[in-house]
């Protein structure tokens, strides 16, 4: 698969990059910037290259029109300020103020175009009104560098069309998430752990399948856990449960115990009466949980479970978590998330944070992310990738 080497001598060129600047906003301050950051490297080694930098990302899901609320005005300006160059912003995304902005950029400049999905055709279902688009989008440079993990999974086109009409080359960001996913499946280094949390099991469905036969121990937390817990037999009071999942979840607990692979499931979790909201304190309380009060709803797995993920983490030498263990932005929910991560920090081999909640947890609880193995950029196509499914903006980077 082609690298950014493999497009040249770049001087004077222009590069597409297809980014994942796809950011929290609260209003326009952007709450966590992980993603630019991530994005920088590979934006900054174009830049000296002597190339003529023009990205596109997208932010949020505006309804393929121009919406003020998912502009990428504020992440225009972050970037600039991590670059530590101005960035220049395009109003729209191919139209007269894209053409003008990239017209005008000079070797080792920057440019940001405007949210790519104000354009319907970014993730139009018909081949040809995405292709027009992308044609558009080729028009404005002369190479192309997919870096956008957070988007390869989907058939879109600043990812997967524009490709086919580019010189194209997979960015720093991707080529790096793609081979630490790869060791993840292909004969990981052993005991291999996987966490999984987060709200449903009907998210995570793919993943299991395909990590029961490659695991040896699968701890389960979340909101997903309750409805292992009534599988099992127990009373989950007002806890999240898809009661269309447990017969699943009695065969995945069936057949791990074939495959002689260890699923660990909370002993104790923390409830409440109400879910956390602004108006009222949180009113903690641990329970066994076989024991969930009727009139209580579980937030996050109890201290002795935490301690207990964290001593079957002990002698893994790899770990994917993908997932929080619970309700991880109230102080009260955030404890078996925080057990989970400090464990994954005293990892001896690879501990792989799978993106999107598991990286904000990780990033809102304080944690030095020097002290990871790996933390994702893209919780959906990490997902993806571990379920074995191809990913069509890695697919046309291959093909290529």
């Amino acid at each position: 698969m082609s690298d950014i080497s493999s497009l040249g001598d770049l001087t004077g060129k222009r590069v597409l990059v297809r980014s994942d600047l796809n950011v929290p906003l609260d209003g326009s301050t952007i709450t966590d910037d992980g993603r630019i950051r991530a994005s920088v490297p590979t934006i900054r080694q174009l830049s000296e290259a002597g190339a003529r930098v023009v990205v596109t990302a997208h932010l949020g899901r505006p309804k393929g029109e121009p919406d003020p609320a998912y502009s990428l005005a504020p992440v225009a300006a972050r970037l600039g300020e991590l670059l530590g160059q101005d960035v220049a912003f395009a109003t729209d995304t191919v139209g007269e103020s894209a053409t003008e902005t990239v017209a005008a950029l000079q070797d080792g400049q920057v440019a940001l175009l405007e949210n790519v999905r104000f354009n319907s055709g970014e993730t139009s279902k018909d081949d040809d009104v995405r292709g027009s688009f992308a044609g558009q989008l080729a028009q404005l440079a002369d190479a192309f560098v997919s870096d956008g993990f957070g988007v390869v999974h989907r058939k879109q086109a600043s990812v997967y069309d524009v490709a086919l009409r580019l010189p194209a080359a997979m960015g720093g960001l991707v080529a790096t998430e793609i081979d630490v996913l790869r060791r993840l499946t292909v004969d990981p280094e052993r005991p291999y752990v996987v966490v999984l949390g987060g709200s449903k099991v009907s998210d995570k469905l793919g993943v299991i399948d395909n990590l029961l036969g490659k695991a040896d121990k699968l701890l389960i937390g979340g909101g997903m856990v309750f409805t292992f817990l009534k599988a099992q037999g127990h009373e989950v009071g007002k806890s999240l449960l898809e009661e269309d999942q447990l017969d699943i979840c009695r065969r995945y607990l069936e057949e791990a115990t074939e495959r002689g692979v260890e699923i660990v499931l909370p002993t104790d979790v923390v409830v409440d009466t109400a879910f956390p909201s602004g108006d009222r304190e949180p009113q903690p309380q641990v329970v066994a949980a076989d024991a969930i009060p009727a009139d209580a709803l579980g937030l996050d797995i109890g201290p002795e479970s935490g301690a207990a993920f964290a001593a079957a983490l002990a002698d893994a030498r790899t770990v994917f978590w993908n997932g929080p263990m619970g309700v991880f932005e109230v102080d009260a929910f955030a404890e078996g998330t925080r057990a989970v991560a400090q464990a994954l920090t005293e990892v001896d081999g690879l501990s792989v944070v799978g993106g999107g909640d598991s990286a904000a947890a990780v990033r809102k609880l304080g944690f030095d992310e020097a002290a990871f193995g790996h933390i994702s950029t893209g919780g959906g196509a990490s997902l993806e990738f571990l379920e074995g499914k191809e990913l069509p903006g890695i697919a046309v980077l291959e093909r290529n």
